[in-house]
């Protein structure tokens, strides 16, 4: 991301209580054959992770105090692949807490490394479907890991919930740092999604990646690809990419090169994204697929969502964390990849 986490943070806080029942987004977001998303919709029961508070870890950082201790993990690339299972302390939801009022949120208990394979991990920890969130630009690994909680949480998602954090130094001018290190993960990101796709037990594979962690995701996809080929995409559910940060040129290149998996892409744009807009410049002028047209992205054989009137802020990145409506999205996405 692009403004400062603390920031974000506070605006994420705020938005809880003013954005969950958006008209104006409700009535125009539609997937597959739903009609209306977010406060409209459906109601789900309550998330897996609300009722065991676990988060699965994998990551391309270099451990900090051996990944027991805070802050368990550093912007530095590592050597290899850390997995790990992280304790997580909900928020406090009766009657007097914080939560009751929207302020309260959730908390990191311990983080146990631990020695076992990635698709031993996934195994061992029961059946059904995972879901695995991709963080953007300048996060740290507790601001990724508990993105991953808060997004699991608020999609109501049933089955488990993987972080995968690769090396950023959470610096406001330290975007290039991020975008390499984004790039180096690339291989360790492939090997977690084949690992976990081999996993017993492991049914659909779904993945939430914002900003630039989409680039990230969409070529770890298309060496996936190259690997295995379309003996991979009935294993893969919904891919949604959330403001994403990617030229519109590599995107449309890469695209073309996933075969069927294409098929199964969400793409949530805002053309009032201004975080996105300074990448553009960053980039020199070339347009962010997050903040495209919707028309342009569409003939790419994906499936877009234009949220550009859900926002109320200036910056209008972080959507996927704050709106029930675009949360609604994703929710969606992934129900339809049921079988």
């Amino acid at each position: 991301m692009i403004i400062p986490h603390s920031l974000q943070h506070d605006v994420l806080l705020s938005r809880r209580g003013l954005l969950g029942g958006l008209s104006s987004l409700a009535t125009v977001l539609a997937l597959g054959g739903c009609t209306n998303l977010g406060a409209t919709g459906a109601r789900f029961d309550a998330s897996s992770i609300s009722a065991d508070p676990t988060l699965l870890v994998t990551t391309t950082r270099k451990p900090v105090n051996g990944g027991r201790a805070k802050p368990w993990f550093g912007p530095e690339r590592g050597s290899g692949i850390t997995v790990a299972r992280l304790k997580l302390v909900p928020p406090d939801d009766g009657r007097f807490s914080l939560a009751a009022v929207g302020l309260g949120d959730w908390r990191i208990g311990e983080v146990e490394p631990v020695s076992k394979e990635i698709g031993d991990l996934v195994a061992v920890t029961g059946s059904g479907d995972v879901l695995i969130y991709v963080h953007g630009f300048k996060q740290t690994f507790e601001t990724s890991a508990l993105d991953a909680a808060r997004l699991s949480d608020a999609i109501r998602f049933h089955g488990r919930t993987m972080v995968f954090s690769w090396p950023s130094k959470a610096g406001l001018f330290d975007y290039a740092y991020d975008r390499d290190s984004a790039m180096w993960s690339r291989d360790g990101f492939e090997r977690v999604l084949s690992s976990t796709i081999g996993a017993p037990g492991a049914e659909r594979i779904h993945i939430v990646a914002h900003s630039m962690g989409t680039m990230l995701t969409l070529e770890s996809l298309r060496q996936l690809y190259a690997h295995l080929g379309d003996t991979v995409t009935g294993r893969i559910g919904a891919v949604v990419f959330a403001a994403p940060d990617i030229d519109i040129d590599v995107f449309s290149s890469s695209v073309t090169r996933i075969g069927e998996l294409a098929g199964k892409i969400t793409v949530i744009t805002a053309t009032d994204d201004r975080a996105l807009a300074l990448s553009a410049r960053l980039a020199g002028g070339m347009t962010r697929v997050g903040a495209a047209e919707k028309a342009t992205i569409e003939r790419l054989g994906v499936r877009v969502i234009d949220a550009s009137d859900a926002g109320w802020g200036i910056i209008n990145h972080d959507l996927f964390l704050s709106n029930a409506d675009v949360q609604g999205v994703i929710r969606r996405s992934i129900e339809a990849t049921a079988v």
